[in-house]
């Protein structure tokens, strides 16, 4: 946990000119006071400044080639608790992923901002992942509460143990009413070529079919929802067809299916917009009744002005932190993803 002092003095220049400027994106259609926001954003490599001999942190230091510090530390911060407080200044997130944090300690400092302070509190357990990076869940613990965590590690296929993220299960209680069951991700990369990478991916969707497989044999009105960084597309095999979340029709819909016939995306590539950020829920929770429901017009990307970087011929992109080693002092190279549940 960072002190307000130090936090002050070392971003003071940047920091006050963006909380004289709130950005505060519009209401959602329809939007009325019994509803709630939940999301998840990929933070693109928050890591402390501290040297970790059990993590491979090397280019996150004082001495690295990125020449990682505590003025950039303290700026990334802020510049992503201000993303999660723009989602919706009066109803922040009340349940929201993180990926691509390296402990439970940043994401304290992330909490511990000025945007965020004394609204939210963590879920987290340290992962296998090689790079030293896992997922993690904030919560309003005065609208949210847990009843069941839980963390699904796998191994992934020619590998000796267990080497990527944990999917993490939270399962709880929205005003003491609703019950909820979460699941956020972050997916193999595509590192290697997408074909290459492609059973890693494979292998993550069916450890999460079968646990939603088990929670539908349950209750097959159970209320799922899945998101996070997927490394895929809508359409790819792991998403479309082992997962088997769909357009519109079956137990599981991918509402980031208008956004991609849209062109549009979380993760800029080479030129093209695509979509590796999904919110995906259970057909229950599309259904009118008298708990929570959502439809396809309540999942948005949080794309505001400041968030996107424009190069000299007019292109727009996530305005991201760092291109290699070089240090761009953006926020992300994904945008934020959200969901509006209502009464």
């Amino acid at each position: 946990m960072f002190s307000k002092n130090i936090l002050l003095i070392v971003v003071v220049s940047s920091v006050l000119l963006s909380f004289n400027a709130i950005e505060k994106r519009e209401l959602l259609p329809g939007k009325k006071s019994k509803s709630f926001i939940v999301g998840f954003y990929n933070v693109e490599n928050l890591f402390d400044t501290i040297d970790d001999p059990h993590k491979n942190d090397n280019q996150f230091l004082p001495d690295s080639k990125k020449k990682w510090n505590s003025e950039r530390y303290y700026k990334k911060l802020n510049d992503l608790s201000r993303v999660i407080y723009t989602i919706d200044s009066t109803n922040l997130p009340v349940v929201f992923g993180l990926s691509e944090v390296e402990n439970k300690a940043v994401v304290e400092d992330l909490i511990h901002t000025d945007y965020l302070k004394d609204k939210y509190e963590i879920i987290h357990k340290e992962s296998p992942d090689g790079r030293g990076i896992d997922v993690a869940v904030i919560f309003q613990p005065k609208k949210f509460k847990v009843l069941h965590k839980e963390w699904i590690r796998f191994q992934l296929p020619n590998k000796e143990r267990p080497s990527t993220r944990d999917i993490v299960y939270v399962q709880g209680l929205i005003m003491k009413k609703d019950t909820l069951n979460f699941f956020f991700c972050h997916w193999p990369s595509r590192y290697g070529g997408e074909e290459k990478s492609r059973p890693y991916r494979a292998k993550a969707a069916k450890m999460l079919k079968a646990k939603l497989d088990s929670l539908r044999k349950i209750n097959p009105d159970t209320k799922i929802l899945v998101m996070g960084d997927l490394n895929d597309h809508p359409d790819n095999e792991a998403v479309q067809n082992i997962l088997e979340a769909k357009k519109d029709k079956g137990n599981l819909i991918n509402l980031m299916w208008p956004i991609k016939e849209k062109n549009e995306g979380t993760h800029f590539y080479k030129g093209h917009w695509g979509v590796l950020d999904h919110i995906i829920v259970s057909a229950s929770l599309l259904k009118k009744n008298k708990g929570l429901s959502t439809k396809h017009e309540y999942v948005g990307i949080h794309k505001p002005d400041f968030l996107l970087y424009t190069n000299k011929k007019g292109v727009k992109s996530p305005s991201r932190t760092y291109g290699g080693n070089n240090y761009y002092g953006g926020f992300s190279d994904h945008l934020a993803i959200y969901l509006e549940l209502k009464k």
